[in-house]
């Protein structure tokens, strides 16, 4: 998993400062676990997105909502704010954070220490789920912020990734506990490339919250690949 996986993960972390299910299936084929992580799983090595970010707290009845063109590349992360309204302390200290989070990732480049490899994490097979899929449970081998103690819902026909679903194996502090997130994934010009993040933590004091990301990209790799519009523009 690279670099582009981590950065989705840290954007977990980040957001839960606000804020798996496994059932047994039909046996998979023996060789499902080595097909996965014998996948090619290629860094992107530019992309310009539109993101929605929304998200609310239940306790104090809050929540905000932002529009906001993403970008990286050689040269770094990038970001322009186009619309948001809603909680100042959300946009403020939840979206804009997550987003400078991401860009200090990018500018750090910092080697990939939470792959989807035997290294990181310990993998059982669960069978092929009623939805046609097959399920592997990841168990972190080690307590990280960017380890995820849940399961991997894979293609099947290739076995590509398709969902990512767990808790953080590591709460990012003492206020947020119990930490869920959901990850999608698809392939954008053979590169898989996130396309939603739900997140969902139980705070101190402030109780349930949940964090969404949505992304819709306009290019991968220099290949345009769809034409996003902001909420504005489609009403």
């Amino acid at each position: 998993m690279p670099r582009g996986l981590i950065r989705s993960l840290l954007v977990a972390a980040a957001a839960a400062a606000l804020i798996a299910h496994l059932h047994a299936g039909t046996p998979a084929p023996p060789d499902s676990i080595e097909r996965f992580l014998a996948l090619d799983d290629p860094d992107p090595t530019q992309y310009r997105a539109l993101r929605h970010l929304e998200a609310h707290n239940d306790r104090f009845d809050s929540d905000a909502r932002m529009d906001v063109w993403t970008e990286g590349d050689a040269n770094g992360f990038r970001y322009q704010i186009v619309s948001e309204d809603g909680s100042d302390y959300i946009r403020d200290r939840v979206f804009r954070q997550t987003l400078e989070t991401e860009r200090k990732v990018w500018a750090s480049g910092a080697p990939n220490h939470a792959g989807l490899t035997r290294a990181n994490y310990v993998f059982e097979d669960r069978g092929v789920q009623p939805d046609g899929s097959t399920q592997l449970t990841v168990k972190p081998r080690r307590k990280d912020l960017l380890l995820i103690d849940g399961s991997l819902f894979l293609k099947p026909d290739d076995y590509d990734l398709i969902r990512m679903e767990g808790r953080l194996s590591k709460t990012p502090s003492f206020w947020t506990r119990h930490v869920q997130i959901v990850r999608c994934f698809r392939r954008f010009n053979g590169i898989r490339m996130p396309v939603s993040l739900d997140s969902t933590a139980n705070v101190v004091v402030a109780g349930k919250s949940t964090f969404r990301m949505l992304y819709e990209y306009e290019s991968v790799n220099g290949e345009r690949v769809g034409s996003p519009q902001t909420i504005a523009k489609r009403q």
